[in-house]
């Protein structure tokens, strides 16, 4: 099947043109009521959004939309958190629990060769360099998402219990260099100050699961993530006469490969993974000059605290005794920024909402997540309250999500009835929570 037809079935689904894609025991009526009316306008949030990416701290135009749909709803948003987050409170009207609900707005620095009716064509500044960008890892699903909840649950307001604060944050997948941003930036603007709830949830799409698969894990989730920086400087000289320098090019590429045994050779992969990546290389500009430095950048991925201080550690002495080795001098910021620590799923929480997935999931359709590599600044907030983030899967049906573009790519493509899924899921988790229904069910 094409792509594009894969948009129209899924928009037909949404529509509730075609039958559901999986059978949903025990999916509270409002749910599958709010699903069916509002599908189509997530959809379009969401084709919005993705034709008009933008990147972590230069989300005007996507929270603008945001704070524009909240205020139409009768709520009171407030702009302007870590430089352009969104959020609003949603009280309703009975006494209840407090939730907050979490959406990530931002794009990537990537050029999109999805080749979707609405694919983007935005270029933007990043690191000094024009990109493309690209909603690569389904923000703009996350957003449209979250906006369809707000409008569902407002419309319940009066028979709802409790509270609910909607974040509609930016810069997940980290600021601009030399700027604040992300969860962590909201959090210490206050975002939790004056409505502390009592969890929160998030959702995240996934390359990986097939559309219509819920997944969720118990504990730790997904890695911590780190940053680092290091420049290797030599001394230039002509490439005909390299004894005349310091080859910061050689010196930078014996780093690289001596790093890879402190994965393979000095930590215990057996109890926890652990990755070390080079994600650039930067130096020289003509092909017969030994440039005057090297920069290596890339990221440091662990579940330990102990196994990530010694891989800064185990780095930082490589890079400095390598480079020392060639007669050349480091500068190695390990890490080079405060990272974002272990995303993990609350076990108490985990086992009660359990259920409120199994429900919309169907039988069959919640699995159990293993541990993922990847990050989420969603740990942030989970560290203050008990917090909860499930995926949603988004290859479509007939695809292998083992090879299928994955989250980043480019070629990075949504099954659209991930938006139908997502919002009945995150629909269910608020009300069961807000409810006190954490009845079990064998739907899972």
């Amino acid at each position: 099947m094409s792509r594009n037809a894969c948009i129209l079935l899924s928009s037909f689904v949404l529509a509730g043109l075609a039958l559901p894609l999986h059978a949903r025991d025990g999916q509270r009526p409002e749910v599958a009521a709010a699903a069916s009316e509002l599908g189509a306008k997530v959809v379009a949030w969401r084709r919005d959004l993705h034709q008009y990416p933008e990147l972590g701290n230069r989300e005007t135009r996507t929270a603008a939309l945001v704070a524009e749909h909240l205020r139409a709803l009768g709520l009171e948003p407030v702009t302007g958190i870590a430089t352009t987050g969104v959020t609003a409170v949603l009280k309703g009207g009975k006494p209840g629990p407090r939730l907050a609900l979490r959406a990530d707005m931002d794009a990537l620095p990537v050029t999109e060769t999805s080749g979707l009716p609405f694919a983007s064509t935005a270029t933007s500044t990043y690191r000094g360099e024009t990109v493309g960008v690209m909603h690569a890892c389904g923000h703009d699903a996350h957003t449209s998402v979250l906006m369809g909840v707000a409008e569902a649950l407002v419309a319940m307001r009066d028979e709802l219990p409790g509270e609910v604060l909607f974040v509609f944050q930016p810069a997940e997948e980290g600021p601009p260099d030399d700027e604040k941003g992300g969860a962590k930036e909201m959090l210490a603007q206050g975002v939790f100050r004056d409505f502390k709830p009592d969890a929160v949830f998030g959702l995240h799409v996934f390359s990986t699961l097939q559309a219509g698969k819920l997944g969720v894990r118990s504990g730790p989730t997904m890695a911590a993530s780190d940053r680092f920086n290091i420049v290797v400087k030599g001394r230039q000289t002509h490439g005909s006469r390299p004894w005349g320098g310091v080859d910061p090019i050689v010196a930078a590429a014996d780093i690289i490969g001596t790093a890879q045994t402190i994965v393979s050779r000095r930590q215990d992969i057996s109890s926890q993974p652990v990755v070390v990546s080079f994600g650039a290389i930067k130096g020289g500009i003509r092909y017969n000059i030994i440039p005057e430095q090297v920069e290596l950048v890339g990221t440091i991925r662990t579940f330990d605290d102990g196994m990530r201080d010694a891989v800064f550690a185990d780095l930082k002495n490589v890079a400095e005794k390598v480079a020392a080795a060639h007669g050349a001098t480091v500068e190695a910021n390990v890490p080079d920024q405060d990272g974002n620590p272990v995303t993990a799923n609350d076990a108490a929480l985990t086992a009660r909402m359990r259920p409120s997935l199994a429900k919309v999931a169907g039988p069959g359709n919640l699995l159990d997540m293993p541990l993922n590599m990847g990050a989420e600044d969603f740990s942030f907030f989970a560290r203050e309250v008990p917090g909860l983030l499930f995926f949603v899967g988004a290859t479509p049906v007939g695809q292998d999500p083992a090879t299928a573009p994955s989250n980043h790519s480019p070629a990075f493509f949504l099954d659209e009835s991930a938006l139908d899924l997502g919002m009945r899921a995150m629909l269910q988790l608020t009300l069961d929570y807000l409810h006190g229904d954490d009845a079990p069910t064998s739907g899972g």
